[in-house]
């Protein structure tokens, strides 16, 4: 059976990526870039004044000057001054042009007015750039500011608005079905019987996609009669770019999901990791190169799967930056004795050195998906270990 990272390795290597599309700045947010974004001109474009004050030149002051007129007050967005011979100054305010002439600004607390002249403060001091962004210090003009697989957010926005982006190109957002199934399934607000559960696993899982930059998932329930899975999901697989399923992929009698799937063209590339929680899970790419995945039914099995394998897949397919796994110590020994990698639901503290601590928080069976409440994500521990130590470093990663 597989390892998680072998199944990591295989589901990469298949999953097709996604198509590109240009989007208006206004809609980027969230969305992956698919083409660096680069400096128009020199940033910042001109020396900028960083502080409300008066720029002079520092050399008048090195001489010894403390006096100077103020020529003009110069405000963001006028065109600069030029300073005029003699000892003189220009009022500026923040994020102003550095006038021509001048290169150092002295706050207005390092001065005082007195008519159409300013005193410097004793004990104020001068020298070249004070108080200067000065032009190109952050990027040079063709610079790369935003590379490609960034996800983006305020930050890689404000960059893109800035280098004039109108419009970005991005990853088409894929139009994901999640596929609930089981006779003892139930929706939510409908009346529930002693031997029936409530559908909470598509809830579950289409929360996590959206928070995870996948907006567009529509929910949907089979029920465990084989006509209707093979009607319904033929039409799901058609008319969606990623299908998850939950349920149906073990080997009990009314199990029809792997079968069903391989007639109607999906190409299996593996059944089963040797992990716990989740040891069914199934993936496999159809006819039209739809990625699906086909979770166990249990709620933390199904959950636990969607971080470790199915949101890493869809950043890969969008062309996204990986998000590595963080690592952290274990707080406390774990057991583990079977033969399989754990993927461990843990809390998160600092230790007193600033290490990252992970304390375990199993749960009492994989159908405990309350017990995943307060949690922060699960740590890898991997097979052939019956015991971890406290101090053990293993993978993090943390639920969206």
């Amino acid at each position: 059976m597989l390892t998680p990272a072998e199944a990591e390795k295989l589901m990469l290597e298949a999953i097709p990526l996604l198509h590109r599309e240009d989007c208006t700045l206004e809609e980027a947010h969230g969305r992956v870039l698919r083409g660096d974004i680069r400096a128009d001109r020199d940033l910042p474009p001109f020396d900028r004044v960083t502080m409300d004050g008066f720029a002079l030149r520092s050399a008048d002051m090195a001489a010894g000057a403390r006096k100077f007129k103020v020529g003009a007050t110069q405000a963001a967005g006028m065109r600069p001054f030029e300073m005029e011979e003699g000892l003189c100054c220009i009022e500026v305010m923040t994020g102003a042009v550095l006038p021509s002439g001048a290169d150092c600004v002295i706050p207005y607390e390092d001065a005082e007015r007195g008519g159409s002249h300013v005193s410097i403060r004793a004990g104020a001091s001068a020298g070249p750039g004070q108080h200067i962004h000065r032009r190109g210090s952050d990027h040079g003009a063709g610079d790369v500011v935003v590379r490609a697989g960034a996800r983006l957010t305020g930050r890689e926005i404000a960059v893109a608005a800035a280098c004039g982006y109108p419009a970005l190109t991005v990853t088409c957002s894929p139009k994901v079905a999640v596929v609930s199934t089981g006779d003892e399934l139930v929706e939510v607000g409908a009346a529930v019987a002693a031997h029936q559960v409530r559908r909470s696993n598509d809830y579950a899982l289409r929360a996590g996609l959206i928070r995870a930059g996948y907006p567009r998932v529509e929910r949907f329930h089979l029920r465990d009669v084989r006509h209707e899975i093979e009607h319904m999901l033929w039409h799901i697989l058609a008319e969606h770019d990623v299908v998850l399923i939950t349920g149906g992929v073990s080997k009990g009698k009314f199990d029809f999901l792997p079968s069903e799937l391989a007639r109607q063209g999906v190409n299996k590339i593996f059944h089963g990791v040797a992990q716990r929680p989740g040891k069914p899970f199934w993936f496999g790419i159809s006819g039209r190169m739809t990625p699906v995945f086909a979770l166990p039914g249990n709620p933390v099995s199904a959950y636990t799967c969607l971080h470790r394998y199915v949101l890493p897949a869809l950043d890969h397919a969008s062309g996204c930056e990986a998000r590595l796994p963080l690592m952290a110590a274990l707080s406390e020994a774990v057991t583990f004795t079977p033969r399989l990698a754990r993927l461990l639901p843990v809390t998160l503290a600092s230790g007193p050195g600033a290490q990252l601590l992970a304390k375990p928080a199993p749960v009492n069976s994989s159908g405990d998906f309350s017990g995943l409440v307060g949690t922060d994500g699960f740590v890898e521990l991997p097979a052939g270990l019956d015991e971890f130590p406290a101090g053990h470093a293993a993978p993090f990663r943390g639920w969206v």
